[in-house]
């Protein structure tokens, strides 16, 4: 019963993987380009998809969670203390490795199903310092320190808005949140007239958001409680690479996994997409410069993504969710970060973006000469 429940969550996770790798392939979505859109060029479309990936993720899961089919105290991401240090900290790590990558974890996956090579050593960089983090040489310090300065929900209630609402209010208002935020959310995306003319970006933000909540539906079905306990979990890149690392070079039990088997379902679905498209090519870093630049990326990436709890879909859909109280923070950093990472790339320097910032407000009259 152990391996065929172990089967399933593998099987599962492959399937919802391949299926978000390909309808991203297919879309051209990557959530650093949607931050780098919004950011730097004023055009927040892409931005809005996942928007719309997250307000479905919001009302499809909280469906579940109302329907009695998940429990959002055996995931990890409603704990009764916030480490709200480590979310920080770890965030703005993630934001600025993305930079330097140029994409962030899940889409260095995606990227690796096309043929890019860069994205292979990402990938490998990336896994490493998580696991390192995670459980390995970093995880005393990470623990101890870092998670160790948290923030204590009153009276042990969970760290999500729903939670925390109905502990406030004493009335359960689960069901006007989620309606609320998911629909707003889905709102701004489908009634920007311009998104409504590109149908590959708006199937990949339905699509995404209906697979967040089949993740979470799988891997409370397909868990079995007495012989192999899951926590209830849906789709992340960070440690999920890790593990799938790990796997491969010491546990080949750990390749049953929902996870794990997710990560490798994203490369196959990319690789069909690619395919079906005839854009499969092999790719390789430049010169030396462009090397150092993603190895450091992409240890900033696999460090900052397990201090702030997941990646840019871990924590930006599959956290919000859950309505969690992490997602604010940890979006919010890892996007200062990704504009601190643009900086460095381009300013040379975050203190030349500054100055260049306060001459541009200068210049417009903002602030006084």
């Amino acid at each position: 019963m152990q391996n065929l429940s172990g089967w399933m969550l593998a099987l599962a996770g492959f399937a919802i993987g391949g299926a978000a790798g390909f309808a991203v392939r297919r879309a051209r979505l990557c959530s650093f380009g949607a931050i780098e859109d919004a950011l730097m060029g004023g055009d927040s479309r892409r931005l809005r998809i996942f928007g719309l990936a997250l307000g479905i993720a919001i009302l499809g899961t909280q469906a579940l969670i109302i329907g009695g089919f998940l429990d959002p105290e055996q995931t990890s991401y409603t704990p009764t203390a916030l480490p709200l240090v480590a979310i920080l900290i770890g965030s703005l790590m993630f934001g600025t490795g993305m930079a330097m990558v140029g994409t962030c974890g899940f889409g260095s996956l995606v990227r690796l199903g096309t043929g890019d090579l860069r994205s292979l050593i990402v990938i490998l960089i990336l896994g490493v310092t998580a696991y390192a983090t995670l459980r390995g040489a970093f995880a005393s310090f990470r623990i101890t320190v870092l998670e160790g300065i948290s923030i204590a929900m009153p009276d042990g209630a969970r760290s999500d808005m729903a939670s925390l609402s109905t502990h406030a209010l004493g009335l359960d208002v689960r069901v006007a949140i989620a309606a609320t935020a998911g629909g707003a959310l889905c709102w701004l995306a489908l009634g920007d007239p311009r998104l409504r003319r590109t149908p590959r970006l708006l199937s990949a933000g339905i699509v995404l958001g209906l697979l967040t909540v089949a993740g979470w539906a799988a891997t409370s079905w397909f868990g079995d409680n007495f012989d192999n306990p899951v926590r209830p979990q849906s789709l992340t890149f960070v440690s999920t690479v890790g593990r799938a690392i790990y796997a491969g070079l010491l546990n080949a039990a750990n390749f049953l996994d929902f996870g794990v088997g997710s990560v490798f379902g994203v490369v196959a679905g990319s690789w069909l997409a690619a395919w079906s498209a005839g854009e499969l090519r092999w790719e390789a870093f430049d010169d030396d410069h462009e090397m150092r630049r993603h190895l450091c990326g992409a240890a900033l990436m696999g460090i900052g993504g397990i201090l702030a709890g997941g990646c840019t879909i871990g924590q930006g859909i599959t956290a919000g969710s859950m309505l969690s109280l992490s997602w604010p923070f940890a979006v919010g950093g890892m996007i200062l970060g990704a504009r601190l990472g643009i900086a460095t790339l381009v300013d040379s320097t975050p203190k030349e973006m500054i100055r260049r910032g306060w001459a541009h407000l200068r210049r417009r009259n903002y602030l006084p000469k």
